[in-house]
């Protein structure tokens, strides 16, 4: 499995700033939020719905013929974190909550969905709706789960999805590069509708050329713009290889056809090989036959998979200690403390006046919080400190209670 994170998902300055000069931020394509949510996309008879029911153990419609899938539903899942267990058993709290991701199962595209081939037009808004997608592309054989296309080509059912994303972006990016030029009749465009005219034209060129708008060198002006667009091929991705369970079990990887398919054309997307069979099958085990396996390399997938989602949508865990609750909490890459405050609860991030913040690291080597203060290392940070992966945080505001 390839777990590299991809750096195209976002834009920063490529030079040094001069002294006195303000660091340009990163900015992510996506909305800017925390309550994100990752969907199940693939050709019908792929395996989605199945992995769905693993996931969240919530069963859905997963029969054997297309379009079974009409609404989306949605599950949330715990992200596993050996850290969170670590606190939860130091701190031995009243509570204990882990953070989760949010997954969306979504009906199987066809091609020609862009034209509203399938209830295409219906599946695609709701791939609109979510904030990265896991692809699902079946590798998997069997004459009782009939293929769409008709018999078994994962690159080619790769490259159909792709494709359908494409042209459905192309379509919008196209209908409001025509709205803005006639908006103008004529007249000079500012600055900001030259830059945003800009940006559209160079997305119409991308995607043209079959080129996804997420590995694009974007302005960060740009990226702000493009995400009011809520561009499909902005979305990152997870390739989830759904496998024959005999494959799985021998310890088959993804292969040499799936993997150049996607360094050439999604380049460091994660790609994850799993069985939906198998792991149905590893379900109804106890946990020491679990472990067993886990030890033989065959062990489950599903802890790798929600990982990838977890990274895809740049999120990372900041925690909260005590007593009373250990907590694992979500906040996209590069948040600042307030807007982490505003995780808690949104009245903290308006009335925030610092956070107390220590690293889980130190926490480790230190083994308790007292440790970590008698050792220099629990820091007092304000509004634009930028929130690690693995902090914890005691946030001090002054809103009422």
């Amino acid at each position: 499995d390839t777990f590299n994170t991809p750096t195209h998902t976002y834009v920063h300055t490529t030079t040094m700033p001069k002294k006195g000069q303000n660091v340009e931020e990163k900015v992510l394509f996506g909305r800017p939020k925390n309550n994100v949510t990752i969907g199940l996309v693939g050709l019908p008879n792929v395996g989605k719905s199945s992995t769905f029911n693993l996931l969240g153990k919530l069963q859905v419609a997963a029969e054997n013929y297309p379009f079974c899938t009409i609404a989306p539903a949605v599950t949330s899942v715990v992200v596993p974190d050996k850290r969170f267990d670590h606190l939860a058993k130091a701190f031995v709290p009243k509570r204990e909550i882990q953070a989760v991701l949010a997954v969306t199962d979504i009906a199987g595209l066809v091609k020609g969905a862009a034209e509203g081939k399938g209830l295409g037009n219906a599946f695609l808004s709701n791939i609109a709706a979510v904030d990265a997608i896991f692809h699902v592309v079946r590798k998997f054989p069997g004459k009782k789960v009939e293929h769409v296309e008709g018999d078994l080509d994962p690159t080619r059912d790769l490259a159909i999805i792709r494709r359908e994303l494409q042209a459905k972006d192309l379509e919008r990016v196209k209908n409001v590069l025509d709205t803005d030029q006639k908006k103008l009749r004529g007249r000079k465009a500012t600055k900001e509708q030259e830059m945003e005219m800009g940006a559209l034209q160079k997305a119409i060129d991308m995607l043209e050329a079959g080129n996804d708008v997420r590995f694009g060198t974007w302005q960060p002006k740009e990226v702000l713009y493009l995400n009011t667009l809520n561009l499909l091929s902005a979305k990152p991705v997870v390739y989830l290889v759904n496998m024959g369970m005999k494959a799985f079990k021998e310890g088959k990887s993804a292969g040499k056809k799936i993997t150049s398919w996607v360094e050439e054309n999604t380049p460091g997307e994660p790609i994850i090989h799993y069985s939906a069979k198998y792991e149905a099958g590893l379900m109804k085990l106890d946990d020491e036959k679990k472990a067993k396996l886990e030890k033989r390399g065959v062990g489950s997938a599903i802890p790798r998979i929600i990982w990838a989602g977890y990274r895809a949508l740049n999120l990372v865990h900041f925690f909260t200690v005590g007593k009373d609750e250990v907590r694992a909490w979500s906040v996209r890459k590069h948040s600042k403390a307030p807007q982490a405050a505003g995780v808690i609860h949104g009245d903290f991030e308006k009335h925030f006046i610092s956070a107390d913040v220590y690293s889980y690291d130190a926490f480790k080597e230190h083994e308790s919080e007292a440790a970590v203060k008698a050792a220099g290392k629990l820091m007092t940070k304000g509004k634009d400190y930028v929130v690690q992966d693995g902090d914890i945080m005691f946030i001090k505001h002054n809103a009422r209670k």
